[in-house]
């Protein structure tokens, strides 16, 4: 009789990296390359989970082709949102939203 083991773990885990942002008051986010970067300077493990779960969101969103972004726009489910028209981070955002949800 055969069976197959699973893993205890995520066999594709989300690369988290550590960084210096260049705006202030960004904690986390989410790039293209389906990585997760954390602001170095925050030290509140509870923070830092939050974080990662909101991130891991917009990681999956951008995966499924729903969420994409460039330097002057986000694209949402093929509507084209210009960054001027919004402040960042809006939790009214249709992909902030589920995000938010996750911390």
């Amino acid at each position: 009789m055969s069976f197959k083991l699973k893993p205890p773990f995520n066999k594709f885990p989300t690369p988290i990296v550590n960084v210096e942002f260049e705006e202030e008051n960004v904690i986390g986010r989410a790039d293209k390359r389906g990585n997760i970067l954390i602001n170095k300077n925050i030290t509140d493990p509870e923070l830092i989970t939050e974080t990662i779960n909101h991130e891991n969101v917009h990681i999956g969103q951008m995966a499924r082709g729903d969420l994409d972004y460039d330097e002057k726009a986000m694209y949402w489910k093929g509507k084209k949102y210009l960054r001027s028209s919004f402040a960042e981070g809006d939790k009214t955002l249709p992909w902030e939203a589920p995000a938010y949800k996750a911390e």
